[in-house]
C-alpha cells in the first residue's frame, strides 16, 4: 500500500510538471499583458488541482488496465494463429473506440447544428440529429477500416510511408471533388478520432502484435496505426458529403 502510495504521488507530481507550461502560460499574460488580477482565483486552484488528480487517475489507469489489456489480446490473436478474426477484432477495436470518442460526438453534433444553419440540411431535430450519427458513424467504420490495413500492414511487414503517400494523396484528390462545406469538417474528423480511448488500445495493439510476431521490430512496425486512423476519416467524411 505504502509502495502504491508513493508512486501515484510520483505520478501527480508528473502531471502537474506536465501541466506547468500552460499554467504558466496563462498567468504570464493575465498578470503581466493584459494586467488584470485572476480571476476566480480559489476556484481556479480548486479547478487545476481536479485536472492533475483526474490527469494522475487517467494515466495510471492507461498503465494498468487498456496498454497491457491490448498487447494480452494481440500476443492472443498471433497465438491464435487466426487471421480472420484478428481482422475482424482490429475493425470491432477501431469502430468501437471511434464511436464512443466524447470529441467526435460533439464536432458530429457540432457540425450538424452548422448544416443546418447554413442551409445543407433540413433544420429539424430528426434531421439534425441522423446527419450527425451519419457523420459518426462513417467516422467509426474508417477507423475501423483503417485498423484492419494497419494491422495487415504489420503481419506483411509493408513500409508504412508507402502507405501513407498514397493516402494523403487520396485526400488531396478527394479534397477537389468533395463539397466545400464538407472539407473542414473532414480534415478535423482525422484530429478528433485519435483521442483518450482511441489511442491507448490501437498503440497496445499495434505494439503487441508486432512484439509477437517473429521478424517485426516493435518500434518500426508497432507504430503507426494511429497514424492511419488520422487519415482515413477524411476521405469518409468528404465521400459521405458528397453522397449526402
Amino acid at each position: 500500500m505504502q509502495n502504491w502510495l508513493i508512486e501515484f504521488a510520483k505520478s501527480m507530481l508528473s502531471s502537474l510538471r506536465d501541466l506547468a507550461p500552460i499554467i504558466l502560460v496563462i498567468a504570464f499574460f493575465q498578470l503581466l499583458v493584459l494586467q488584470q488580477p485572476i480571476p476566480h482565483l480559489a476556484r481556479l486552484t480548486v479547478g487545476i488541482f481536479l485536472v492533475v488528480l483526474g490527469l494522475t487517475f487517467f494515466i495510471r489507469g492507461l498503465e494498468m488496465a487498456l496498454f497491457p489489456l491490448g498487447e494480452t489480446m494481440a500476443y492472443a490473436f498471433a497465438k491464435k494463429g487466426s487471421v480472420f478474426w484478428l481482422l475482424v477484432f482490429a475493425f470491432s477495436l477501431g469502430f468501437g473506440t471511434t464511436v464512443a470518442e466524447p470529441a467526435l460526438i460533439a464536432v458530429a453534433n457540432e457540425a450538424a447544428e452548422v448544416a443546418a444553419v447554413g442551409g445543407m440540411i433540413v433544420n429539424d431535430e430528426a434531421i439534425k440529429s441522423s446527419y450527425a450519427n451519419g457523420l459518426r458513424f462513417t467516422v467509426a467504420i474508417s477507423v475501423g477500416v483503417a485498423i484492419v490495413i494497419g494491422v495487415i500492414r504489420i503481419l506483411k511487414g509493408w513500409p508504412i510511408q508507402n502507405l501513407i503517400v498514397i493516402g494523403y494523396a487520396g485526400v488531396v484528390i478527394m479534397t477537389f471533388f468533395a463539397p466545400k462545406e464538407i472539407i473542414g469538417i473532414a480534415y478535423d474528423s482525422g484530429g478528433v478520432t485519435t483521442s483518450t480511448i482511441t489511442v491507448p488500445l490501437v498503440t497496445a495493439l499495434g505494439v503487441g502484435l508486432a512484439s509477437s510476431i517473429k521478424g517485426r521490430n516493435p518500434m518500426i512496425d508497432g507504430f503507426g496505426l494511429i497514424a492511419f486512423a488520422s487519415l482515413t476519416p477524411m476521405i469518409f467524411v468528404m465521400a459521405y458529403g458528397m453522397v449526402v
